[in-house]
């Protein structure tokens, strides 16, 4: 698993980083019997990245999947594996080999978040060494800011929960703006070039609102995946939505 993940990571960063904010598409929702043409419409679409919530039942409720889906969705759409674990650091290695591009672990279920990112700044990317692995904490809403701000020097994007995880159904939380203009300022005043996510509640209603509260990824699953046809003529329109907030917000 270690390698010169710290040099390459740059790259993937740098992109991630330029051209406005990103849609990341959380696949739970997709058919997974149908996974390459769900995987086609995202393309199609213009996706360029597939979000993996991977719940323990311990961490959070709900129990989901592991390191065989992130492998199924292949290289050709950057792979965000989102761990929702308990104490994370004995499970990387099983992330990383199996292709995951980002692997973002939450500060409320690591004892050593620390060396989590130590961890995964060694990593190499399995499908693409140029690539590196991009290292992400996540943090849940009713957890101050401040827990990450001592992570800063070490971690790559931070993505902040609108929702309490595991529980389906939750409207996006008001204050999560708030959190994320907090969060926008503390990386501005790290001097590092840390990618800002937000995830939970995004709905086709409210994604064009999201988009212009400063994160650089928006995570929204269901409101592509429904269970009914045309998820890939929502995906563009989100897409649209998230590259062009004002214009959406306007028609």
């Amino acid at each position: 698993m270690t390698g010169s993940g710290g040099a390459t990571r740059g790259a993937l960063l740098r992109r991630l980083l330029s051209g406005g904010p990103r849609l990341t598409v959380g696949m739970l929702t997709a058919d997974l019997l149908h996974l390459a043409d769900e995987l086609a419409d995202l393309r199609t679409a213009g996706v360029e990245l597939v979000h993996v919530d991977v719940m323990d039942g311990v961490f959070c409720p709900a129990l989901t999947v592991g390191p065989p889906v992130i492998k199924a969705l292949g290289p050709d759409l950057i792979r965000d594996a989102h761990l929702m674990i308990q104490d994370p650091l004995s499970k990387l290695d099983q992330f990383v080999a199996a292709g995951a591009d980002m692997v973002t672990f939450h500060v409320e279920g690591a004892p050593q978040p620390y060396r989590v990112l130590q961890v995964l700044g060694q990593a190499t990317n399995a499908n693409d060494p140029d690539r590196g692995v991009i290292r992400g904490v996540g943090i849940n809403p009713g957890t101050p800011l401040s827990a990450v701000e001592p992570l800063l020097d070490d971690l790559d994007y931070l993505l902040i929960l609108a929702i309490s995880p595991g529980w389906g159904g939750q409207a996006f939380l008001p204050s999560t703006a708030g959190r994320l203009e907090a969060a926008r300022r503390m990386i501005e005043r790290s001097g590092r070039p840390i990618l800002l996510g937000v995830d939970g509640g995004i709905t086709r209603d409210n994604l064009a609102h999201v988009a212009t509260l400063g994160a650089d990824l928006i995570v929204s699953g269901s409101a592509i995946f429904d269970g009914t046809a045309g998820a890939a003529g929502r995906a563009a329109s989100m897409v649209d939505a998230v590259r062009s907030p004002a214009r959406v917000l306007a028609s």
